[in-house]
């Protein structure tokens, strides 16, 4: 019999695209994801995954129990949070701040939960670059910080005041339509002034200084056809096949998943951050906080 361990393995496995990043966000060894995957293929009597050159892949029949084992863990934890939730007095407001690309795809479906099991709560959610949002942060206007790790990417070292709590890793990946054939597997970051780049700006000065960095050292130049800071409005025009472009993985892993995009490996650049909940530890709502914290990091361990 299928069990939700199995499951919560499957599903990661085909949204990271690959076993060993799996096993990195399971915090298990990259055998014992396979081995998990293979007792799952030996239960049902099918193959589920494609394992292809640019990423792991689902096959028809995987890609039936990869929608109904979504389902499946959404609906578990959702219960999870009606029955932690009744033990706790979600009432009152709660203001968070966090870059826009991480708003729409981790907190917006975790929100939409609570609120709906909690009637006398209210959350005022506030996108802004990372500098702007630490400011506020400072002056007591936000509540919550959801962001990479502030001292990495913004050189801003927080006080002794406040708590911070790991949510996930994140990377870099950059990505093209699922169209365009032409473009390699693989890139260094010279071959990249050789195509059309879609540039995300705003949001991660640390990895945009990184990348300019390794650039500049080539002695050659992108050739940015097209920036902006909305993620949705680049994830549309990549699709389209005018350019490449990096975005947050988590941004467009399902496009990945389904073939929309493809993912290029950058030989020579690899960019992996902490996404850090900071919240003041002499807090009044504490207990509204940690709640929020608590259930997004089950939905990142999902």
């Amino acid at each position: 019999m299928l069990n939700l361990y199995q499951l919560t393995t499957f599903v990661t496995v085909i949204s990271e695209g690959s076993m060993t990043a799996a096993a990195d966000k399971l915090f298990l060894t990259q055998p014992a994801v396979s081995q998990q995957i293979r007792n799952l293929e030996e239960e049902l009597g099918v193959e589920l995954l494609v394992r292809g050159v640019r990423q792991i892949k689902a096959t028809p029949q995987g890609e039936i129990l990869y929608e109904h084992s979504r389902k499946i863990l959404h609906h578990v934890q959702q219960a999870e949070i009606a029955i932690k939730s009744m033990g706790a007095e979600l009432k009152g407001d709660v203001f968070m701040g966090t870059l826009n690309s991480l708003g729409l795809h981790l907190m917006s479906p975790i929100i939409s939960r609570l609120l709906r099991h909690n009637p006398d709560l209210m959350v005022k959610v506030d996108y802004q670059k990372g500098e702007e949002l630490i400011q506020n942060f400072k002056s007591g206007k936000v509540d919550v910080l959801i962001l990479p790790e502030a001292n990495k990417e913004f050189h801003y070292e927080m006080d002794e005041t406040v708590e911070s709590k790991f949510l996930n890793k994140e990377e870099m990946w950059l990505v093209c339509s699922g169209k365009d054939s032409n473009v390699p597997q693989q890139l260094s970051i010279e071959e990249l002034a050789d195509h059309l780049i879609v540039q995300f700006t705003g949001e991660y000065p640390e990895f945009d200084r990184k990348v300019k960095e390794k650039m500049k050292a080539t002695g050659k130049k992108y050739n940015v056809i097209f920036e902006s800071s909305n993620v949705g409005t680049l994830k549309r025009v990549i699709e389209t096949g005018i350019g490449l472009g990096f975005l947050p993985a988590h941004a467009v892993k399902k496009q990945v998943r389904s073939g929309r995009m493809n993912r290029i490996h950058v030989k020579d650049l690899s960019y992996e951050m902490d996404l850090v909940y900071y919240y003041k530890k002499n807090s009044d709502k504490k207990v509204l906080i940690e709640t929020f914290y608590q259930a997004l990091s089950q939905q990142e361990k999902g």
